[in-house]
């Protein structure tokens, strides 16, 4: 079969292209065009709060203004690090407004961590939460970090609410004491911006992912690729200008930053937002607001669906539910079909391919499965050592190609020659996972060639937390591995070994993760032995200690 050819054309949707024109423009564009067609139409919703597309454009068009006053110019990098919030949005496209290219960064993570994005980037301006100034002093004090312009989520709560507000939202500005701290409230005060040339091949996003020697690697991405990603994805789900989504999953993820930023955006639709995930809340809403998209990981949705407001809720309006990470459960997927009429829709992608890569066609899906390549993207098994391509029914790594994928890693060549190939003269994407595809061209996922842990969507890598744990003075040997875990699809267990005379106890390791480690990367279980299984050439026999934890 020839990529010409490709057997996933004969399920392909009806009256959509194969490939996709990907429109020329900025998402500073997207954004003013939508506000300019829907000035008075509410683009975000936040616990009942509505900030409208024309004020949407208005605020970041204020902030770009300061940004630029701040020294900020086209190809700067600026670090964007909060919970979900209108805010996080805004500061999104001010950066774009200036030319700069947005660090988003996951807001569990710590001091070290931020550190690492900070010098790698080489931003010297963050956009920050109130709540996690914490992460950012350090740098501050240090002179890394110029200044940082705070978000206060409580700005954003106009109108009143008898929904269940998180404190951490509700809590009144903070008296910012620190050198080099700016109320988000002053910096959107002043003049607008003054345009800057910019153009669909510049670079706007520069997300990062972990990568296998444990360092956090950024993934650039331009207008076009972040553009390509989700226009593709309104189209493949019939999206359009009346949709109502649901923005749950947090934006500094891609799965959250395609789904509840930059699709509705491109369409001028509407996004009902939360902070933080509450079922509760997300029922209410749903009902009140007619939502009707909702892209979210299975653990989210099982969750949700388990709770009683979403058994007394009219959920009607839900007419689409897609996501990726992990496969849904069969018994879940039946439920939502026989109970509400709704067929999950699984999906496929990475940071590096800007999240949607691989998709299920809506009439002709398959479960526990990644799907089909989409718009102009082709996808091969091959053989992770021989990198020769493999025909249907065998395993092997899956490497893609396509207008989403990433430019690269930011300023990291060696990963660059790991990471891509090439078939036939064409320029593919090693992804690291370890697939099958059918004869029908769908593509199901094996294994992880890279040991890459998937706790909720949120990626970890085991090098990056081995490398922390042997910090701890009392641990010889560390060894991460994944067990399965029905809610978040993956946890991480830790099995170490101590050093002579040394005592250590689990609740008092996992607790000293959590200071030194985002949550989520931290081990939830800890088992200790006097030695690691070893291979013949030495190294830990990681596999072995996974599957035994597999069958616990």
């Amino acid at each position: 079969m020839t990529p010409s050819t490709p057997p996933w054309h004969r399920h392909w949707p009806r009256g959509l292209p194969h490939a996709l024109a990907v429109p020329q423009t900025t998402l500073w564009d997207n954004l003013a065009t939508s506000a300019a067609r829907y000035p008075a139409r509410p683009a975000i919703v936040y616990y009942d709060s509505v900030l409208t597309y024309a004020a949407y454009r208005a605020q970041a068009d204020a902030l770009a203004g300061h940004l630029q006053r701040a020294g900020v110019a086209k190809g700067d990098r600026v670090l964007l690090m909060s919970q979900n919030c209108p805010q996080f949005a805004i500061a999104f496209f001010a950066v774009q407004r200036c030319g700069a290219v947005v660090v988003p960064v996951n807001a569990m993570c710590t001091a070290g961590e931020v550190d690492h994005y900070l010098e790698d980037s080489g931003a010297r301006l963050a956009i920050a939460a109130q709540e996690l100034l914490p992460a950012m002093q350090p740098a501050l004090a240090r002179g890394v970090l110029r200044e940082v312009v705070v978000i206060c989520y409580a700005d954003a709560l106009t109108a009143p609410t008898e929904l269940n507000v998180p404190e951490v939202v509700r809590a009144p500005r903070l008296a910012l004491q620190q050198p080099g701290c700016v109320a988000w409230a002053d910096a959107t005060a002043g003049a607008r911006s003054t345009p800057v040339a910019i153009g669909p091949n510049d670079l706007a996003a520069l997300p990062y992912t972990s990568g296998t020697t444990g360092r956090p690697k950024g993934c650039m991405h331009t207008h076009a690729s972040l553009t390509a990603s989700s226009v593709g994805a309104s189209l493949w789900r019939n999206l359009h200008a009346e949709s109502v989504v649901l923005g749950v999953a947090p934006m500094f993820h891609l799965l959250g930053m395609q789904n509840a930023m930059l699709m509705p955006v491109w369409h001028g639709a509407t996004v009902v937002m939360l902070a933080r995930w509450d079922a509760a809340a997300a029922a209410a809403l749903i009902e009140r607001y007619r939502v009707s998209v909702w892209a979210s990981p299975p653990a989210m949705l099982i969750d949700f669906f388990a709770h009683p407001e979403a058994q007394r809720r009219d959920l009607s309006s839900l007419a689409m539910l897609n996501g990726g990470g992990a496969a849904m459960p069969e018994a879940v997927s039946g439920m939502l079909k026989e109970r509400f009429g709704i067929t999950y829709i699984e999906g496929y992608g990475l940071t590096e391919t800007a999240s949607f890569l691989h998709c299920n066609p809506l009439q002709a899906s398959k479960r526990q499965c990644l799907g089909i390549p989409t718009f102009g993207v082709h996808s091969l098994i091959v053989d992770p050592e021989t990198l020769a391509v493999l025909p249907p029914g065998e395993t092997g790594e899956l490497v893609s190609r396509g207008a989403q994928v990433m430019q690269g890693y930011w300023r990291d060549e060696a990963a660059n020659r790991a990471a891509f190939m090439e078939v036939d003269g064409e320029r593919y994407f090693r992804t690291g996972d370890l697939a099958s595809m059918d004869a029908d061209g769908y593509f199901f996922m094996r294994d992880r060639l890279k040991r890459m842990i998937n706790v909720s969507g949120y990626k970890v890598w085991p090098a990056e937390v081995e490398s922390m744990l042997y910090e701890h003075p009392a641990i010889h040997e560390a060894c991460i591995v994944s067990r399965p875990d029905a809610k978040q699809g993956e946890s991480v267990c830790a099995v170490v070994v101590l050093r002579p005379g040394q005592t250590l106890d689990e609740p008092g390791l996992i607790a000293w993760c959590r200071e030194r480690m985002a949550v989520y990367k931290a081990p939830r279980a800890v088992e200790f032995r006097a030695a690691l299984p070893k291979s013949n050439t030495g190294k830990v026999a990681w596999r072995e200690i996974r599957e035994a934890f597999a069958r616990a």
